[in-house]
């Protein structure tokens, strides 16, 4: 604590009453060690958990010499975002396409709900498509055509159109069978349009980051496709934590990209 030489802190995209009490609590902090503040956003700091030096299946180079090389894609995948972000160095970066309606978390929620599953859907989902058969049910893929935005709304509604056949909710190998069926229906589309993003645009690696890019199909189906090195952070740094938020604070401090007292929360901020 003695040796910190600034405070950062997530001022957005989030939930406004979240917000509000972090960017405060980083505000008392600062002043009352009289640190400067650093502003963060939250989509740029899961792209940031690739700079943290860990060791795990699938983890970036980092900041280790000769680590991460411009260009790189970000395939951004949570419950509230699902976008590809070419980035071409430290704070440039241009929006190649992303969701038009649900993000890829919100589908896995949304269908977990539908299943009878525990929240987050995301790993329940996983957990339950464990011994089912991915091909079982065709559910649909939204390509729209040559573009990199996403639509999942339309898969949503494949699954409670299914679910509804059933008196109860699904259970033993039909509930297996649905979920191996969604989970690929995701990653089908997710990992085929961020590898063909990386090739079309020169990426010199592709980074899965968020909350959904701890589904090993997601992984595992990007992986093949890419040809390029495809990186992910081990499972505690796919969530929201402040690890992130200090690895993206540490290049915004050392540009002298410092925030003000005046800084506000900004529920709706984009990375691009």
């Amino acid at each position: 604590y003695r040796d910190l030489d600034a405070v950062a802190v997530t001022h957005g995209p989030g939930l406004a009453g979240s917000l509000l009490v972090g960017v405060n609590a980083a505000k008392g902090l600062a002043v009352g060690r009289g640190l400067p503040l650093v502003a963060v956003n939250h989509l740029e700091a899961h792209i940031y958990a690739h700079w943290l030096l860990v060791e795990s299946e699938g983890a970036a180079p980092g900041g280790r010499r000769g680590g991460l090389q411009f260009p790189l894609l970000a395939c951004i995948v949570s419950g509230g975002h699902s976008e590809l972000i070419l980035m071409q160095g430290h704070g440039d970066y241009t929006y190649l396409g992303g969701t038009i309606d649900d993000a890829a978390g919100e589908a896995f929620d949304k269908v977990g709900r539908l299943l009878g599953l525990p929240y987050p859907g995301g790993p329940a989902i996983q957990k339950a498509a464990q011994g089912g058969n991915s091909r079982a049910l065709d559910f649909p893929r939204a390509w729209l055509e040559d573009s990199y935005d996403f639509s999942f709304s339309g898969l949503k509604t494949a699954v409670l159109r299914v679910v509804e056949d059933y008196n109860e909710p699904p259970s033993g190998q039909t509930l297996a069978n649905i979920a191996a069926s969604f989970q690929s229906s995701v990653a089908d589309v997710l990992s085929a349009k961020a590898a063909r993003a990386a090739e079309e645009y020169g990426a010199r690696a592709l980074l899965l980051c968020g909350g959904v890019s701890a589904n090993q199909v997601l992984r595992e189906m990007t992986a093949k496709r890419a040809t390029v090195p495809v990186y992910y952070p081990p499972l505690f740094l796919c969530t929201d934590n402040a690890a992130m938020v200090g690895a993206c604070a540490y290049h915004h401090f050392c540009a002298g990209d410092l925030a003000g007292w005046d800084l506000d929360v900004l529920p709706g901020l984009r990375l691009v």
